[in-house]
């Protein structure tokens, strides 16, 4: 009778927790969540993050903060996104250049292990500009020159091993062309270096571009997505320009959460990013960024990464960029 009785007891107890871990999901979030962002305030990424963070605002009813925590090239933020307790209440914003670090830097975290992926949000092509002095107006008028003027232009990019610098080494390898790389600590430094004429070209975020591509100080060349955006319609893919089939070198944006973060909290912050995606003004600001909406789920956006990862290994190795 004893262990009989000792069997309903241990039943009894586990429905009786049932209720609590579903409702665990059910009633999150219960205080204000946290995005860090692994680059300075400014950019696309910071934009994304506080633009995605005021709609779950919105719909849990719980504020969001947007911690910007640059450095490294953004190992120093991702590491603390890594470290962060897997409660749920600690999102990381992720770009493409997350995928890149890998391929050049010894990461103090692994970048597939330490995070769970929630969902990719949305692409956007960097944008092949030059300052407006220079004397090209087209990408193979930029190649001309560069063959032309040998080791003389500059190209200003990102910090070293992120996605728009090793998409600017891949350009110069495809080419030919012999082009100083200059790398800045993210993409508004490298924006303002080329504003003030110490850097030929760049490849940048159009959202950062636009406003001085407008003013006439910048102009751009070509889009490194694999089509044209709907905010340059007249300026070609660099593929298309260049000749060269299949190049590409565009940003990406991402939720993460820690490594640990439960299965029903992953989901449920899934979901809630996927409605608002959904909605017409998020479209919009993608649209008017120079980029789409593109959803992939946890799964499916976890394969996209670890090709991606390997996309970049391979980049970094055929230009010979040790790790640093």
């Amino acid at each position: 009778m004893p262990i009989r009785i000792l069997g309903i007891l241990i039943a009894v107890s586990t429905l009786l927790t049932l209720p609590s871990v579903v409702s665990a999901a059910d009633v999150y979030p219960t205080k204000p969540l946290r995005i860090i962002v692994a680059t300075s305030p400014g950019g696309s990424n910071d934009f994304v993050a506080r633009m995605i963070g005021a709609k779950l605002s919105e719909r849990f009813g719980k504020h969001v903060v947007v911690f910007n925590r640059p450095g490294g090239g953004g190992v120093i933020g991702y590491e603390l996104g890594a470290q962060a307790n897997p409660d749920g209440y600690t999102l990381v914003l992720a770009s493409a250049s997350y995928a890149a670090l890998p391929a050049t830097h010894k990461m103090p975290y692994d970048p597939i292990k330490a995070f769970v992926p929630i969902a990719k949000l949305g692409t956007g092509p960097f944008l092949l500009i030059v300052n407006s002095s220079v004397p090209a107006r087209s990408v193979k008028e930029l190649i001309a020159l560069a063959k032309q003027r040998p080791g003389e232009l500059n190209m200003a990019s990102g910090n070293i091993g992120t996605a728009p610098h090793l998409g600017t080494e891949l350009f110069l390898r495809l080419t030919g062309i012999d082009v100083k790389v200059i790398p800045f600590k993210g993409g508004g430094p490298a924006l303002i270096n080329i504003l003030g004429g110490h850097s030929d070209a760049s490849f940048s975020n159009i959202i950062q571009a636009m406003p001085h591509i407008k003013s006439g100080r910048l102009r751009a060349l070509g889009t490194g997505g694999s089509k044209r955006s709907v905010v340059l319609p007249d300026v070609p893919t660099v593929a298309d320009a260049a000749g060269l089939p299949g190049y590409e070198n565009a940003n990406w944006w991402s939720f993460l959460a820690p490594a640990g973060t439960p299965a029903p909290i992953v989901g449920r912050l899934a979901n809630e990013l996927k409605a608002i995606l959904a909605l017409t003004e998020v479209k919009k600001w993608f649209v008017n960024a120079g980029g789409d909406v593109d959803y992939l789920g946890g799964t499916e956006f976890g394969r996209f990464m670890a090709k991606e990862i390997a996309k970049f290994k391979r980049i970094a190795k055929d230009a010979n960029i040790k790790l640093q």
